[in-house]
């Protein structure tokens, strides 16, 4: 098969497409042929070396929609042919063949395309634990999405907007916030004025948020903090950075600061996590949007714009 392999760490272009062993599945594991990836940010830290010691050279990514090839052992769910998607991977899904654990791949529905469930894995899976297990957030509170154009972000619209919550959602460009409110946000403000969150909280009747979902704590948490209702949550999704916060401001509001870590979930908010998206694509509440498409030589590419660009949508690469 073809893959992309990394040798060391560095910039994007250390990914190269190389011929590389087909895996074979073991106990409990599936092959499947993969359709369509999913490029995520944190691939693009672990390429860059910012999670320390990685055995090379190895396949990045989890995310892949396609079609099961074969399977090992103690494997009854599945079947040679089923369409599925994954969420987390043995061997990277950045190649033509991925192995898997049974219990990271999920049926794909029959509305849902390859390319759209490349899009499923990790940004619905973040954005349900976000919303609804770190979160804690339920019909008739108002959430803040920052960054709500990106995978993660456009997933957290759409379902929190589809659990009866208030939707605001902030954008760095015009076509951005058009974008959220296409995607069933409330209101999209500037993401630049998330240093002046006072503005932003006079859309909430001045009462503050229930919620908010950060993308970027060390530019935001400490103006998320002064934003926030009583017992208001931030839930960090994501940094890139230190912050200095001001502790008083989560004092009188009794708020929480809560991170997330996808893999951190137990078995039972995992299963909890994809039925739930499953149902939400069922019924058409879910809808994995494709910003951009690009073959699996170009990952390098992939990973400038998923850093650099601003997408509005998925990227996703195509064996």
């Amino acid at each position: 098969m073809k893959a992309i392999r990394v040798h060391s760490f560095g910039e994007p272009e250390v990914m190269k497409l190389e011929a590389a062993p087909d895996p074979k599945p073991g106990d409990g594991q599936l092959l499947v042929r993969v359709r369509a990836v999913g490029v995520n940010p944190v691939e693009t830290y672990i390429r860059a070396g910012m999670y320390g010691p990685k055995p090379f050279p190895y396949t990045p990514g989890n995310d892949a929609a396609g079609v099961i090839e074969a399977v090992g052992p103690g494997v009854q769910t599945f079947r040679v042919g089923d369409r599925v998607y994954t969420d987390k991977t043995v061997s990277g899904s950045y190649a033509e063949l991925t192995l898997c654990d049974q219990s990271y791949v999920h049926p794909l529905p029959q509305k849902i395309s390859f390319q759209q469930g490349a899009a499923i894995g990790i940004p619905g899976g973040t954005a349900w634990r976000g919303l609804f297990q770190r979160g804690a957030g339920v019909a008739g509170e108002i959430v803040l999405i920052h960054g709500a154009t990106g995978g993660v972000g456009t997933a957290a619209v759409q379902l929190a907007r589809a659990a009866g919550m208030t939707v605001i959602a902030t954008s760095s460009s015009e076509r951005g916030r058009k974008y959220a409110l296409e995607q069933g946000a409330h209101h999209a403000v500037d993401h630049d004025v998330t240093q002046r969150l006072d503005e932003v909280k006079a859309l909430t009747g001045g009462i503050g948020f229930d919620l908010v979902l950060e993308m970027l704590a060390d530019k935001n948490l400490a103006s998320d903090l002064t934003a926030l209702a009583r017992r208001g949550r931030v839930v960090v999704i994501g940094s890139r950075g230190r912050i200095e916060i001001d502790p008083r401001d989560t004092m009188g509001r009794e708020a929480d600061i809560r991170g997330l870590m996808l893999f951190g979930a137990d078995e039972k908010e995992h299963r909890s996590m994809y039925a739930g998206l499953n149902a939400a694509m069922e019924n058409g509440t879910f809808r994995p949007v494709i910003g951009m498409e690009l073959p699996l030589a170009e990952a390098p590419k992939a990973h400038h714009e998923v850093m650099e660009g601003e997408s509005h949508g998925k990227i996703v690469l195509i064996p």
